[in-house]
């Protein structure tokens, strides 16, 4: 069974809680990512994900004055990268989210989407270039 070190990614995006939307979303677009992982002083302290984004647009909030602060899930769920992806799996849809930071101690090692687990599987990896999320 692979696990989540096997198909995380390693080249996730990280932003500041003072960071803007309008930046965070820049990043996110940039890496072709879907969440971005909210750090302060080094330390997990949020996620922030497309459906973050959403919400906000929503709100009909500025994204140069809108910080994501105000809008990310703060102390998010985490797994460490020996997790099975059929645990992982049911972690993310039994919690309703699709992104799961892969963290070992206090270290974030990778982020995992729902497709990347999903993709493990059925046996139909995901590849590893940044526009497949």
């Amino acid at each position: 069974m692979p696990q989540l070190r096997d198909v995380m990614r390693r080249d996730y995006v990280t932003v500041a809680p003072e960071d803007s939307l309008g930046e965070l979303a820049e990043k996110m677009v940039a890496a072709s990512a879907g969440s971005a992982v909210v750090k302060d002083f080094g330390r997990l302290i949020g996620i922030v994900t497309e459906r973050d984004l959403l919400k906000a647009m929503a709100a009909r909030v500025h994204t140069s004055e809108s910080r994501v602060r105000e809008w990310m899930t703060s102390d998010p769920v985490t797994a460490p990268p020996d997790t099975d992806v059929d645990d992982a799996a049911k972690t993310m849809i039994e919690n309703n989210f699709r992104h799961l930071p892969v963290v070992e101690r206090e270290t974030v090692l990778g982020v995992v989407s729902l497709r990347r687990v999903v993709g493990a599987q059925i046996g139909t990896p995901v590849p590893a270039s940044p526009e497949a999320g």
